[in-house]
């Protein structure tokens, strides 16, 4: 039996609104106790926590590890070390992997690779649809019982309405969450940016709004009717937040997550193409990102997630149009979500709470929390620690992100993953 003393950290636990400097004590993986010490306890190891915060490990909603099937990109050992790196200890993966996530054989197979080499834990959510071709629904309830945390047809939308309100009776009756990423693929089109001035400005084709918010309005309506809990995926619009809003005002059983990097760029970074600002959803308007982070603020938006999307080299180096869209987001998540609070958007609870207790909400687990009973995944952040995002400090494969060179306040000194110490700043 190992047993850990953290001392007189500053304990935040959003999930049971505690923000307190005392001790906390972690006994054979679990969280024992908090402030006063268990009968007989005798550390094998202790932290000193003073001047940190110690809060519940963070979970990401949205984190493509690559594997199985694009490991030139990114691998589970790869990818979780840098999460581990920036406190996370829970990665929730879509389906598009190679092969989809559509089987039960494919969720053992990242179980047994998550085992192997992990530094953090991995919940793959399981296809809508079989190879997300968007037509024949998948075996929700073998992938239920293989440890799907929920249903997607990832970035990959159900353009038929009707073979979409029958998808989403189908999850009903298994309980499933569905995780909708929204979007009309014909009002898309073969755009690449947000269509605005910055579109004409560069000659780029451009993805309306309405693009997003069509889809909204349409899952919503389908959701009433069918009953099922669903999760909208990294929202980049403020019309989108609004119908979220309504829809919570009138009682339908309906979450959403924001990606960091929109809480922070707009379309303007595309400019001078910058093919590390080609992402999807797209970057939009300032308009836009103000009323994404009054979302975050509110709570009607209860999550914040990396969409981590890690690429090679040359998936970035073509002109803007030829590369691939998406950001290595894992080790900006915490840094960006804390800088809300520094820019006066958030609380420092409020912000713990979007990366801990919103998400664990959204997959309805006992986890995101520090309460005594509950596995011990813990981030210590040392908040006074003033540094800057170079290649040269990334863990991840991809190092395809536009804050390099951005300074950030507040670093990660150690991460536990079930009470086992997987992260610990200049010795890991």
């Amino acid at each position: 039996m190992s047993r850990i003393r953290i001392s007189n950290g500053r304990i935040i636990d959003p999930a049971s609104r505690l923000d307190q400097v005392t001790d906390l004590y972690v006994v054979d993986g679990r969280i024992a106790a908090i402030g006063e010490k268990p009968a007989d306890f005798r550390p094998d190891s202790e932290i000193d926590a003073t001047g940190q915060l110690v809060c519940p490990g963070l979970i990401d909603l949205c984190a493509r590890t690559r594997e199985p099937g694009e490991e030139p990109k990114g691998t589970i050992a790869s990818e979780t070390a840098a999460a581990a790196s920036t406190g996370i200890t829970t990665l929730v993966c879509p389906p598009d992997t190679d092969p989809v996530i559509d089987t039960p054989a494919v969720i053992e197979l990242i179980r047994q690779r998550n085992e192997l080499a992990g530094k953090a834990r991995i919940l793959p959510i399981g296809a809508l649809t079989q190879d997300l071709n968007g037509e024949a629904l998948s075996e929700m309830a073998a992938l239920k019982a293989a440890g799907a945390v929920g249903i997607s047809n990832a970035d990959r939308p159900l353009t038929n309405t009707l073979a979409m309100m029958r998808a989403l009776e189908y999850a009903a009756t298994f309980d499933m969450t569905v995780f909708l990423r929204p979007e009309d693929p014909a009002l898309r089109d073969d755009g690449l940016v947000h269509e605005g001035a910055v579109s004409t400005r560069l000659g780029l084709p451009g993805i309306p709004d309405a693009a997003e918010t069509v889809a909204v309005a349409r899952d919503l309506a389908l959701i009433e009717r069918s009953g099922i809990r669903a999760h909208f995926c990294r929202l980049s619009s403020a019309r989108s937040v609004r119908l979220i809003a309504r829809a919570q005002h009138d009682g339908l059983p309906v979450t959403a997550d924001v990606a960091a990097h929109q809480l922070f760029l707009t379309e303007m970074d595309v400019m001078g193409f910058n093919s590390n600002c080609h992402v999807y959803p797209p970057l939009r308007t300032q308009r836009d990102r103000d009323a994404l982070r009054e979302a975050v603020a509110e709570g009607v938006v209860s999550v914040i997630c990396s969409d981590h999307q890690p690429h090679e080299p040359d998936a970035k180096l073509a002109p803007l149009g030829e590369t691939e869209a998406g950001i290595a987001g894992l080790e900006t998540l915490l840094p960006l979500t804390l800088r809300l609070v520094d820019e006066g958007v958030i609380d420092l609870m409020a912000a713990i709470a979007r990366l801990t207790a919103g998400p664990a909400g959204v997959l309805r687990r006992a986890a995101g929390t520090l309460t005594p009973g509950n596995t011990a995944d813990i981030c210590l952040i040392d908040p006074e620690v003033f540094w800057t995002l170079t290649p040269e400090r990334l863990r991840g494969r991809g190092h395809n992100t536009p804050f390099i060179g951005w300074e950030f306040r507040g670093q990660v000194t150690h991460t536990l993953l079930n009470g086992r110490i997987v992260y610990q700043r200049n010795s890991s």
